[in-house]
Parts: C-alpha cells; sequence; structure tokens
C-alpha cells in the first residue's frame, strides 16, 4: 500500500527530480543522490518513497531511475504539475481512501484508514500529521479543498 509521509514535501519532490535530471542523467545511487542535496538517508527515503509511489522515480538495486512522468512532471509548467500531481495522489493513500469517502472530517477519514489497515496516522501525533499531508499535497493539488474549519472534500471526478 502506497502511503505519503508526512516527511514528504512537495518542494523536496522537486529537489529530488531536478537533481536527478540535471545532475546525474536521470539515474544515480541513493547515496550519491543523499549527498548532493546534503541530506541524510532518514530525511532522503520519505520523498523517494513519495516519488516512487506516485510514478515519479522507480527504485532498485540502491539506483533511482527518473520515469516518464517524472521527466514530463519536472519540465512542466504549475498548472500543469498540479494536474499530475493530483492524478498521482488518488494512488496514495490517504488520497485514495479521501476520495472514496468524498467529503470529510479528519476524524471520519482517519476512522476509514484504520479500518483499510493503514497504520501510519495511528499515533499521538497523526491527526496532525494527517491535516499536513492534506494541506500540503492535496490542497496544492485542487485534490483537496477545506468546507470549513474541520470539513474538507474532494474535487475529483473518479469516471
Amino acid at each position: 500500500m502506497n502511503v505519503i509521509s508526512s516527511d514528504a514535501r512537495i518542494a523536496d519532490l522537486l529537489g529530488l527530480l531536478s537533481i536527478l535530471q540535471n545532475i546525474f542523467g536521470g539515474k544515480a545511487d541513493l547515496y550519491q543522490i543523499e549527498k548532493e542535496m546534503e541530506v541524510d538517508v532518514d530525511d532522503l527515503m520519505p520523498i523517494v518513497y513519495a516519488a516512487n509511489s506516485m510514478g515519479f522515480a522507480t527504485v532498485g538495486e540502491g539506483d533511482i531511475i527518473i520515469t516518464d512522468k517524472g521527466a514530463e512532471f519536472l519540465k512542466s509548467n504549475i498548472r500543469r504539475r498540479k494536474e499530475i500531481l493530483k492524478e498521482s495522489l488518488v494512488k496514495t493513500e490517504p488520497f485514495m481512501t479521501a476520495v472514496e469517502l468524498g467529503e470529510f472530517t479528519l476524524d471520519t477519514l482517519m476512522e476509514a484508514l484504520e479500518k483499510k489497515g493503514v497504520q501510519a496516522y495511528n499515533k499521538p501525533e497523526g491527526k496532525y500529521e494527517l491535516q499536513l499531508i492534506l494541506l500540503e499535497w492535496g490542497v496544492y493539488s485542487g485534490l483537496i479543498s477545506r468546507v470549513d474549519e474541520d470539513t474538507y472534500k474532494v474535487n475529483y471526478d473518479k469516471s
């Protein structure tokens, strides 16, 4: 199951893809990326997993390779990036469940995720982390919007 980590940021995704494409020609050892981005592996891996989960990069045998989708995302304008991101997020949690719910509160989304066996947010700071992901990735991409203080809605046509 692909789950976006609360430690993954859109700016980091852009940085990873940019370094991968422009410095390493699309393929690099994760250790090289770690050194180039000046981060340790614990900070790098959440964004590597996010890039892989959304189809922007593939990871195997210690290497990371940018995909055609990742290259398109990188070279696109802001509007197109948001469209690509939106289409990619619906295949990851917590967004897959959010799309199923349509409109939700953090509590109802957390309950639905727990029923599916998604344990990433089942901790004291889980609600905060879930909200952070919804705002950082979901609102930025246009997939999620806030209805009011507690309620969110999905802006996605499943057909």
